[in-house]
């Protein structure tokens, strides 16, 4: 798939999916890394055009297989595949003869046993055919006598016993042919579309022949250029869409993947940050005429569950059909909006745009996939990935486990110096909460750690003990300049959020007493978090004794 990037007008604040959210593939990586840099982190291969692909959770294969032999189409293809056994004739095209294509539609259950078979239905079993044959479930050779016969192809016995590797593969083989010829379909020139070719004038016949000839190549070449522009904005169009269902998927809460088609025509539309104009609006419109017949046969293959655009909401207006813009002044109703299309990505949906995402070379991760080692691996997994849900990660990691055991590990693995140190201290505190009181053996061990000693402390009182010594002078400090470092690498630097810590600072009234000890702790961001105070303190006195403690901590270096 084509990388995703999204109309971005510049940093929105974060909210939830359609409420002005900055998602992945919109987050510049200098903006989110770059404090990391300023400590020697590698970012040579990081650039303001990757794309971040958040983390989902997928059912097992087998439950994706199943789900897989359920859809329609590819369960015909199945059915069919097993019907040619041991062989069947066809014509020199593989195609079922006639004879036998009215019988292919009844065993697909097209059609009654009996009586009348619609023209609807066996075209519908023809495409099953074709899609056997595409996934090889259906191989077609010819006979020593010259006669073409259909035969079952090797994968269908694993594929009817549901072997989970074998029906994805051949599912998502199908998916990619949906959705190559979805695009090809997109791209066809509108009944009608005639070249301009011909020739008027006085020259003689050979010549005027000759003229017509090169005017008529030239038509061609020109016709073909824009069927293949058309094709290539098509399948560009579709890929963002599906990006962007991906993304919203995997944020959004258990029942609420259902995305209007609208919506989701302007995400991809509008730039970030701004209201649709008229115009955008208008182009809104484009899009979701564009997109409808896409996604409707992309939900053949199960990929999505789609409520098309009502055709009664079209109006033929000098040939061409429009949408009705929707009432903006009056928001429609649940009813009223659906009729403007739906669309949800299924698991299947979400297994194979994952897949495809892989294929291309994308980071496209699965919740929990860093769970699955030691602690060390999870701290630091979750620390140095850009696309990861570290809420998700912790909880993962930390079920069925000892609490005690738990936190002994995370604690050990939360020690260090490195530029990434803070994040997994901070990310082992997380980790702590959710373990509970069962881990307080564990956190009443590290008390006295210069590293882990002020966050034990704070920890405890946060669970209500009342018995937790005051850490030392020292380890006070030391703590602060952790917790604000791991903030100022985990938030990016975004002002508001560090505003936030920084009013919370205990700064006395006499705030070069404060900055004085505070420059003289031994952390490596010690100079980062004061530059970040002098810098955003809304307290004039306050910035200013901050950016000199900075200068002393640098020069100290």
């Amino acid at each position: 798939m084509a990388a995703r990037r999204r109309k971005n007008a510049g940093t929105s604040e974060a909210g939830t999916p359609g409420e002005g959210a900055v998602l992945p593939a919109d987050l510049e990586l200098q903006d989110l890394y770059g404090a990391f840099a300023a400590h020697g982190l590698d970012d040579d291969d990081l650039d303001d055009s990757a794309v971040l692909v958040p983390p989902v959770t997928l059912p097992p294969e087998a439950e994706l297989a199943a789900q897989a032999k359920a859809v329609p189409m590819f369960g015909w293809a199945l059915e069919l595949a097993r019907w040619t056994a041991p062989h069947r004739t066809v014509d020199e095209f593989g195609d079922l003869t006639d004879p036998d294509r009215e019988p292919a539609a009844r065993l697909l259950g097209l059609a009654p046993e009996e009586g009348e078979v619609s023209e609807e239905a066996v075209v519908e079993a023809m495409r099953a055919w074709s899609l056997a044959c595409d996934l090889d479930l259906i191989e077609i050779g010819t006979t020593a006598a010259g006669e073409h016969v259909a035969v079952p192809g090797p994968d269908l016995e694993p594929a009817e016993e549901g072997d989970p590797e074998t029906v994805l593969e051949l599912w998502l083989t199908a998916a990619g042919i949906v959705r190559e010829l979805a695009v090809e379909a997109d791209s066809m020139p509108e009944p009608g579309h005639e070249g301009h070719g011909g020739h008027e004038g006085g020259e003689d016949a050979e010549g005027s022949e000759t003229s017509a000839d090169e005017d008529e190549d030239e038509d061609d070449e020109d016709r073909l250029s824009e069927v293949e522009e058309a094709r290539d904005e098509a399948a560009e169009l579709l890929d963002e869409a599906l990006q962007v269902l991906y993304e919203t998927t995997a944020f959004a809460e258990p029942g609420g993947e259902t995305v209007p088609l609208g919506v989701l025509a302007a995400l991809l539309v509008v730039p970030e940050g701004e209201e649709p104009s008229e115009e955008l609006l208008g182009d809104i419109t484009d899009v979701m005429v564009a997109l409808d017949p896409m996604l409707a046969d992309l939900a053949e293959l199960g990929l999505l569950d789609y409520r098309p655009i009502d055709p009664d909401l079209f109006d033929e207006e000098e040939g061409e059909a429009a949408v009705p813009e929707a009432d903006t002044e009056e928001p429609l109703d649940e009813a009223e909006s659906a009729r403007f299309g739906l669309v949800r990505l299924t698991p299947l949906g979400q297994y194979g745009i994952r897949q495809w995402l892989l294929e291309d070379g994308y980071d496209a991760p699965l919740v929990g996939d860093l769970a699955g080692g030691d602690a060390a691996a999870l701290l630091s997994g979750i620390s140095e990935a850009a696309n990861v849900l570290p809420e998700e990660e912790l909880r993962v990691w930390i079920t069925d486990r000892d609490p005690v055991e738990a936190a002994r590990e995370l604690l050990a693995a939360a020690r260090g110096h490195d530029a990434y140190a803070p994040m997994r201290r901070m990310l082992c505190h997380s980790a702590l909460t959710m373990l509970g009181g069962p881990a307080e053996p564990a956190v009443r061990e590290v008390l006295d750690d210069p590293e882990l000693g002020g966050g034990a402390r704070t920890w405890l009182v946060s669970l209500g003990a009342a018995d937790v010594p005051a850490p030392e002078r020292a380890m006070a400090l030391w703590t602060v300049v952790d917790a604000f470092a791991a903030q100022l690498l985990d938030s990016g630097g975004d002002p508001e959020q560090l505003r936030e810590l920084i009013t919370d600072l205990p700064v006395t009234g006499n705030p070069a007493s404060y900055f004085g000890e505070l420059w003289r702790v031994d952390h490596p961001y010690t100079a980062d978090v004061l530059e970040a105070v002098g810098e955003l303190h809304l307290d004039r006195t306050v910035a200013k004794e901050a950016r000199k403690a900075a200068f002393k901590a640098r020069s100290k270096g």
